[in-house]
């Protein structure tokens, strides 16, 4: 496990997650992962900080609202097959997990484990969250991406911790 500095790697890592990153989420014993393509990292309220988006229709966003805490992992090889899965099926009728074979370990700072694949590791503590509301957002991303009316809520997660990790080597 490598130490890294969130803002130094914000680039390569944002690359990757417009490819697809894993979101892990872990509330009591319950526990999902699912692919995100959209976050931010950035400098707010004095504070490393990474936000993603979950939509309510979503199995996470029933986990996350129960948490003050979620990691992402930004794979460095190979997983596409994995996101693809994590990002087409519910965690309300797979176990991702078992389906992938994907393993989790333990994190350094919050209770949600981070996905034991080569990779960056953000661990973050849900500093605020806020419901989309629409008639804030401009039309054209209404019209294109909202169509369904199912909105994201945006969790603001303060980076505890951001390492990179090798196969096996957590």
């Amino acid at each position: 496990m490598q130490e890294v500095k969130s803002m130094d790697i914000a680039r390569e890592a944002m690359d990757i997650i417009k490819k697809g990153a894993l979101l892990t989420v872990k509330a009591g014993k319950d526990m999902n992962t699912m692919t995100i393509g959209w976050a931010t990292i950035g400098y707010i309220w004095r504070k490393e900080v990474l936000m993603v988006a979950v939509r309510e229709s979503r199995h996470t966003f029933g986990l996350i609202e129960k948490a003050d805490n979620f990691t992402v992992t930004v794979p460095t090889s190979d997983y596409k097959k994995e996101v693809l899965f994590c990002g087409t099926k519910s965690g309300r009728e797979f176990n991702k997990f078992k389906e992938c074979n994907l393993k989790t370990a333990n994190s350094k700072c919050v209770d949600s484990p981070i996905i034991d694949i080569p990779g960056y590791h953000f661990e973050c503590k849900i500093v605020y969250k806020t419901p989309m509301d629409p008639k804030f957002l401009d039309s054209t991303y209404n019209e294109t991406l909202y169509s369904d009316k199912d909105y994201h809520t945006l969790y603001f997660g303060e980076i505890a911790a951001c390492y990179k990790t090798e196969l096996g080597k957590i």
